[in-house]
């Protein structure tokens, strides 16, 4: 399965289950190497990296693997990814 996870990239527009429902954002960074992210270890790696996504309704970021991510058809990506513009401050 670890070729299904690899068909992401930084810009598509992908959907997911949390606690709330279905949620859907934008892939902002792939991760490919054990990082830290919100107190915790992301376990990625080469072979099963996980990515960083930019909700459509919030700023909240999250952190999945390929395998929990659908990419949604139909959407414009160019709409969801200049919905906000970016000031460069870089923090949250």
């Amino acid at each position: 399965m670890a070729a299904r996870s690899n068909r992401f990239r930084i810009g598509d527009h992908v959907s997911w289950n949390s606690e709330a429902g279905r949620v859907s954002g934008i892939i902002r960074r792939k991760i490919s190497a054990p990082t830290k992210f919100k107190g915790y270890i992301v376990r990625a790696s080469k072979e099963a990296p996980q990515y960083l996504i930019e909700s459509d309704r919030t700023d909240h970021l999250a952190m999945h693997k390929g395998s929990a991510l659908r990419k949604v058809r139909g959407a414009r990506r160019s709409q969801a990814t200049s919905r906000r513009g970016r000031s460069g401050s870089g923090t949250r």
